[in-house]
C-alpha cells in the first residue's frame, strides 16, 4: 500500500517516466507474445522461433535498462533524514523502489496481453480485416502457462535489476584505517559524519580518477565487429536476409551486435571524461574549467547511457545500409523492436541527465549564491553538450561504417 501511495502522489514528470517504463514493457511483452504466436502457427520451424526469441533480447535489455534508470531517479524512494526512524531504512526503500518498478512493468504486460488478444480476435473479432491473423496464430488455443511465463519476463528482469542495483551496501573503511581507530576530525577535514564536503560539491576542485573502461570497451567493440564479419561471410547466400522481422539471419550477428553495444557502453564513461579534459586543455578560463570539471564528475553517470545511444544509432545505420536498394522492407515487428530500443535508449539518457542535474543542484545553488549569473551556467551546459557531440558523433559514424561494411556485401 505504501508503494501505491508513493506512486500515486509523485510529481507529473516522475509519473511520465513511469509511464515510459510501462509503455516499453508493453512493447516488449507484445513482441514476446508474437513469438509465441509464430511458434503456434509454425510448429515445425522451431529454429526460426528460437532465433526470433533471441532477437527479442535487445528490446528486453533496453527496457530493463530504462526501468533501472527510472528507479534510481525516483524521488519517492530516495533516502532522506528521519526516514530510518520510522522504519524506512535503505533496505525498505529498496523494496519500495522494486515494488514501484513492478507496478509499472506489470501494467505494461497487461496492456500487451490485451492488445495481443484483441489482434487475435479473442475479444471482439478480428480487426484490420484479419491481416494480423497470420503471425499471431488466430483461431488456435493459447497455452496459458506459456503466456504467463512470457509476460512475467519483463517484470521479473526489471525488478531483479532494480533490487541488485539499489541494494544497501555496507561502507568499508578506507585503506590504511582498518586498525580499529576512527578517523579524527582533522583527517576528514572537520566535516561531520555523512556530510558532503566542499570537494564533493564543487565541480572545479580536483575530480575523481578517470573511468578505466576504455581498453575493455575497445576490445569488446573489436571482437563484436570481427564476430559479425565472420558470421556474414560464412552465411549462404551472402548478406543478411531478414524479411518480415529480424529472424532468419545467423545467430552470430546478434552476438556481434551485442558485443559492439557492450563495447560502446563500456567506453562511454571514459570518452565523457576525455571530453571534460578537452574542454580544460590549453589555458582554460573559468567557464571552460567549470564545464570540463562538470563533465568529468558526471562521466560515470551519463557515459554508459550515451554509449548505448551511440550503439543504437550505429545499429540503425547498419540496418539502413542492409535494406538499401532491392532488399526486403522492414516488417512491423522489426519496426516495433527498433522503436523500442531507440526510444528506451533516448529515455534512459534523458533520465541520466536529470539525475546528473539533481546531483549538481547543491553546486548550482552555491554558484548562484556567490553571484554567478545564469548565463554562465547556461553557457557551461551548452559547452558540455557541444563537446559531447563533437566527440561522440564521429565515433558513432565510424562504428556504424565498420558495422555496415560486411552487411553491404
Amino acid at each position: 500500500m505504501l508503494a501505491l501511495r508513493l506512486a500515486r502522489g509523485a510529481h507529473l514528470l516522475v509519473q511520465l517516466r513511469r509511464l515510459l517504463v510501462a509503455t516499453a514493457s508493453a512493447g516488449t511483452g507484445f513482441l514476446l507474445l508474437c513469438i509465441l504466436g509464430h511458434a503456434l502457427g509454425h510448429p515445425t520451424a522451431a529454429s526460426g522461433s528460437a532465433l526470433r526469441l533471441a532477437w527479442c533480447l535487445p528490446p528486453l535489455a533496453a527496457t530493463t535498462y530504462l526501468s533501472l534508470a527510472v528507479a534510481r531517479t525516483d524521488p519517492g524512494t530516495r533516502p532522506r533524514s528521519g526516514l530510518a526512524a520510522i522504519g524506512l531504512g535503505p533496505a525498505r526503500l529498496m523494496v519500495l523502489s522494486t515494488l514501484t518498478t513492478a507496478l509499472s512493468t506489470v501494467l505494461g504486460s497487461l496492456v500487451a496481453l490485451l492488445v495481443f488478444l484483441h489482434l487475435r480476435g479473442d475479444l471482439t473479432g478480428l480487426p484490420f480485416d484479419g491481416t494480423a491473423a497470420g503471425f499471431l496464430a488466430a483461431g488456435r488455443p493459447l497455452p496459458v502457462p506459456a503466456v504467463l511465463t512470457l509476460l512475467a519476463v519483463v517484470p521479473l528482469t526489471a525488478c531483479l535489476a532494480s533490487a541488485l542495483a539499489l541494494r544497501p551496501r555496507s561502507e568499508r573503511p578506507p585503506r590504511g584505517r582498518r586498525s580499529g581507530r576512527r578517523a579524527s576530525a582533522a583527517e576528514t577535514g572537520g566535516a561531520p559524519r555523512g556530510a558532503r564536503t566542499s570537494r564533493d560539491a564543487d565541480p572545479v576542485s580536483a575530480p575523481r580518477t578517470a573511468p578505466g573502461g576504455l581498453p575493455w570497451g575497445v576490445a569488446a567493440l573489436a571482437v563484436g565487429l570481427a564476430v559479425e564479419t565472420r558470421a556474414i561471410r560464412s552465411s549462404r547466400p551472402p548478406g543478411l536476409q531478414l524479411p518480415g522481422g529480424l529472424a532468419t539471419g545467423p545467430a552470430e550477428v546478434l552476438a556481434g551486435w551485442a558485443l559492439t553495444a557492450l563495447g560502446l557502453a563500456l567506453a562511454g564513461p571514459a570518452l565523457v571524461h576525455l571530453c571534460g579534459w578537452l574542454l580544460q586543455a590549453v589555458r582554460p578560463g573559468a567557464l571552460r574549467l567549470l564545464a570540463g570539471r562538470g563533465l568529468q564528475q558526471e562521466a560515470r553517470r551519463i557515459g554508459r547511457p550515451l554509449g548505448v545511444v551511440c550503439a543504437v544509432a550505429s545499429g540503425a545505420y547498419a540496418m539502413a545500409a542492409l535494406y538499401t536498394g532491392a532488399r526486403p522492407a522492414f516488417g512491423p515487428l522489426t519496426l516495433l523492436g527498433g522503436v523500442l530500443m531507440g526510444g528506451c535508449a533516448l529515455a534512459t539518457l534523458a533520465t541520466a541527465a536529470v539525475e546528473a542535474r539533481q546531483a549538481r543542484a547543491d553546486t548550482t545553488a552555491a554558484l548562484v549564491r556567490m553571484g554567478a549569473p545564469a548565463s554562465v551556467l547556461r553557457t557551461a551546459a551548452l559547452l558540455r553538450t557541444g563537446v559531447l557531440l563533437v566527440v561522440f558523433v564521429p565515433v558513432t559514424w565510424a562504428v556504424a561504417e565498420l558495422a555496415a561494411m560486411p552487411l553491404g556485401g
